[in-house]
C-alpha cells in the first residue's frame, strides 16, 4: 500500500511537471556552455566526476576485462520489472555482484549477489575468469570506497571554510579546471583531514554491492526519448536510486567501448550533447526552475553522488552509440535485504512449533493473534520476497556459481514448516496439509 501510494504520487508529480512545461523544452548545459561549471557548482556541487586518467591503469585493465569476460559468459539479464503495476523488461542487461548472502530490490524485483571472493566463505565459480571477474569488481570496489570516503571529507572542508570565511567562492571556471581541481583530491589516498564522525563515514561509504549494466544502443528496437529537456535516448530514465541507506554515496565506473568506431548515424539531432556520446543527466527533483545538466561519459570515467544528492535530485542515463558497461557501487540497505536476516525471520517464527515428543505431531505453542500474525507476515516474506523471487529468476545464477542453492534450499525447509504452522493456525486437517505440501513440493519442482 505504501510503495502503491509513492508510485501514485511520483506519476502526479510528472503529469504536473509536463502540464508545466507544455510543449516547450526545459534548459540543460553541457560541458561546451558557458555557464556549465557555474550550474554545477551551485546546483550539483555533490556530483564529483573523476576523468580516466586519474585511476590507475592496471585497474582499468582488470575491470574492463571483467566486463568483458562476464558479457562472453552470457553473465548478463534483463530484469523483469513492474512498473504502474505493468511488467516491463529493463532495456539494460544486469548482473548483482557483492557481499555473500545480500540482495537488491528495485522496482519489485529482487537481485541476488554473485558473491565476490570473501575470506571464511566457500565460493565455487563456474570458471576461473569469473572468479577473476569478480576478485576485480571487488578490488574497484575497495578503490572507490577510499575515493568517497575522500570525497565527503573534502566536501565537508569545503562547506566548513565557506562557512568559516563567509565568502562566495567564484564559481566562473572551465569545466577542466573543475575536473582538475576534483581529481586532485584523488592523487593521494595516505593521509586525509577528517572533517566528519568515521563511524558516519563508514557507514555511507562502505559499499556491499555492485550492480553492473550492459547495453548496445544500436541492438535496441526502441529508446525512450527523455522528456523534459529533450536530451535525446535514455538508456535509462529518471529516477532516485532504491533502497540504500540514507545519505550514502554512490559511485559509478563507466566503460563505453568506443574502439568500436561504430559509424552509424542518428537521425535525429540533439540539441546540446552529442548523441553518440554517452552521459549521465541530472536535474533537481520535480523543479522546472533549475536547468538540467548532462555530462559526458568516456572509458573508465568515475562519478559519485555524495550526501543526499540521489534524494533531493534525479539521475538518468543517456545513450550514445557504442556498447557501455558501468558499475554502480552502493551501500545496499541490510535491513531486511540479506540471508542472515530472513533466516533469522525464520528461526522466529519457528520457535512458536513445537513437536509432541511421543507422536512426534508438530502444534504451535501459542495461538495469541500478535503470535500468529507474525508467523504469517513470515511466511508470506519468505515465499513472496525470497523464494518465489529467486526461483523466478530462473538458472541465471548458476552461470557464475552455485552458491545460493545450499541457502535457497534451507528457505524451502523452512518455508514447508511456516506452511505446516500456518495451516495449522487455520484448523486444517491432516489430510488437507498432506494436500497442501504435495502441491508445495510439485509447484518448486515445476519452477525448478
Amino acid at each position: 500500500m505504501k510503495r502503491r501510494a509513492g508510485e501514485r504520487e511520483k506519476e502526479l508529480k510528472k503529469k504536473r511537471l509536463l502540464e508545466e512545461i507544455g510543449e516547450s523544452k526545459l534548459p540543460y548545459l553541457t560541458p561546451s556552455d558557458t555557464d556549465f561549471h557555474q550550474l554545477w557548482k551551485s546546483k550539483y556541487s555533490k556530483l564529483i566526476f573523476r576523468k580516466s586518467d586519474t585511476v590507475p591503469e592496471e585497474l582499468h585493465r582488470m575491470v574492463q576485462e571483467s566486463f568483458l569476460t562476464l558479457r562472453e559468459h552470457n553473465c548478463f539479464f534483463q530484469d523483469l520489472v513492474r512498473i504502474k503495476r505493468k511488467d516491463f523488461l529493463t532495456p539494460v542487461s544486469r548482473i548483482l555482484i557483492g557481499d555473500p548472502g545480500c540482495t537488491y530490490k528495485y522496482l519489485n524485483t529482487r537481485l541476488f549477489t554473485i558473491p565476490w571472493p570473501t575470506e571464511g566463505y566457500d565460493i565455487k565459480y563456474c570458471s576461473p575468469q569469473i572468479h577473476d571477474a569478480c576478485k576485480a569488481l571487488m578490488k574497484l570496489n575497495d578503490y572507490l570506497r577510499i575515493e568517497a570516503v575522500r570525497a565527503l571529507q573534502g566536501q565537508n572542508l569545503f562547506d566548513t571554510k565557506e562557512i568559516k570565511d563567509n565568502t562566495v567562492i567564484d564559481r566562473e571556471q572551465s569545466f577542466a579546471t573543475s575536473v582538475m581541481e576534483q581529481e586532485s583530491v584523488s592523487k593521494d589516498q595516505s593521509s586525509v583531514c577528517v572533517a566528519e564522525d568515521d563511524r558516519s563515514l563508514k557507514n555511507r561509504t562502505s559499499y556491499n554491492l555492485t550492480l553492473l549494466n550492459y547495453m548496445d544502443p544500436l541492438q535496441m528496437l526502441y529508446l525512450k526519448q527523455e522528456p523534459y529537456f529533450g536530451m535525446g535516448n535514455m538508456a535509462v530514465s529518471w529516477h532516485h536510486d532504491e533502497n540504500l541507506v540514507e545519505r550514502s554515496t554512490v559511485a559509478v565506473y563507466s566503460y563505453s567501448c568506443e574502439d568500436s568506431a561504430l559509424q552509424a548515424s542518428n537521425e535525429q539531432e540533439v540539441k546540446g550533447r552529442d548523441p553518440a556520446v554517452w552521459h549521465v543527466g541530472l536535474k533537481v527533483a520535480w523543479d522546472i526552475e533549475t536547468p538540467g545538466l548532462a555530462v559526458p561519459l568516456h572509458q573508465g570515467d568515475i562519478y559519485l553522488m555524495l550526501d543526499d544528492l540521489n534524494m533531493t535530485h534525479q539521475h538518468c542515463v543517456l545513450a550514445g552509440l557504442s556498447p557501455r558497461f558501468s558499475s554502480t557501487h552502493r551501500v545496499a540497505d541490510s535491513s531486511r535485504g540479506t540471508l542472515e536476516y530472513i533466516i533469522g525471520q525464520c528461526e522466529l517464527a519457528l520457535q512458536n512449533l513445537q513437536t509432541d515428543s511421543e507422536s512426534m505431531a508438530l502444534s504451535l505453542k501459542s495461538l495469541e493473534a500478535a503470535v500468529v500474525k507474525q508467523v504469517e507476515e513470515i511466511h508470506n516474506e519468505v515465499e513472496f520476497e525470497w523464494l518465489r523471487q529467486f526461483w523466478f529468476q530462473g538458472k541465471r545464477y548458476l552461470k557464475c556459481t552455485d552458491w545460493w542453492l545450499k541457502p535457497i534450499a534451507k528457505l524451502e525447509e523452512f518455508w514447508k514448516k511456516l506452511e505446516i504452522m500456518v495451516s495449522e493456525d487455520k484448523g486444517w486437517g491432516k489430510k488437507e496439509l498432506k494436500q497442501q505440501l504435495e502441491l508445495a513440493k510439485g509447484v518448486w519442482q515445476q519452477v525448478k
